[in-house]
């Protein structure tokens, strides 16, 4: 290769390293067992696109290997990083991969990928345009869910009808574990969060909208996961609390721009 040529290569990689177009957080807390499968199929899709992409395990005080198991990627992978976050929370382990990532668009999932990895593809240019937020949808016109148990989809509702009379009437699943954002929408979003727990997406919608981004639902497929961690009664009564907590912090003014 001409000297020429190898340099303006070597830029190219370098400012697809620094400034990629694409981030995913994966959110990981006791996921030793699950983990390695997710991050198979992430990077084994990521590595058929042509955009440039990184991807940001966030280990929270986990018991297990996790973020030994994570790490064992980053020898073949060099988009990875896997970061130790000591508090605990779904939320803070969101909140911090958000802060590292250095995407135009972040993508933040859960780590039993229950959403097939290839549905990416519907958050992102040129499949979509003009948005600030997409979130996937289990609801949305065109979405399907498979082999969910009956009750899990009845308290599903039950909890996003009391969302939607609370804080977010609009929003039909706030809870699906997948959502997408421009990076500057994050960064004026998540330094007003102040959930950590299974809620905090919920927060983060509301104060989306109360900053005026434009939030999209997009229907995926769906499969249900019966070693889901969530359990309906203890989280149904959490997130609950919290939905009293986002109105109580809308009240006095704690999610405005100039509080």
């Amino acid at each position: 290769m001409h000297p020429g040529g190898f340099c303006l290569h070597l830029f190219h990689a370098l400012n697809a390293a620094l400034n990629p177009f694409f981030s995913i957080i994966i959110p990981a807390y006791n996921e030793e067992k699950r983990l390695p499968d997710t991050l198979e199929q992430v990077f084994r899709f990521l590595e058929s696109q042509s955009y440039s992409s990184e991807v940001i395990v966030v280990e929270n005080g986990s018991a297990d290997k996790t973020f030994e198991s994570a790490q064992q990627f980053t020898r073949e992978h060099k988009n990875l990083r896997v970061i130790h976050n000591e508090q605990r929370g779904k939320g803070g382990a969101v909140q911090r991969g958000v802060r590292e990532a250095r995407g135009e668009y972040v993508f933040f999932c859960d780590a039993d990928l229950s959403m097939p990895v290839e549905e990416i593809g519907k958050f992102l240019p040129p499949a979509l345009a003009d948005f600030d937020i997409a979130i996937a949808s289990r609801e949305a016109p065109g979405a399907v869910r498979y082999n969910e148990p009956y009750y899990r989809h009845l308290t599903g509702r039950v909890f996003n009808m009391l969302i939607r009379l609370m804080v977010l009437p609009k929003l039909q699943d706030t809870q699906c574990g997948f959502k997408c954002l421009r990076a500057e929408a994050a960064r004026d979003i998540f330094p007003f969060q102040t959930l950590t727990g299974w809620a905090f997406d919920v927060e983060l919608l509301y104060i989306a909208l109360h900053h005026g981004y434009r939030i999209l639902e997009i229907p995926i497929d769906w499969h249900f996961n019966a070693d889901s961690k969530i359990s309906v009664l203890r989280d149904s009564r959490r997130m609950f609390l919290d939905l009293l907590v986002i109105r109580r912090n809308a009240r006095r003014g704690r999610y405005d721009l100039n509080p």
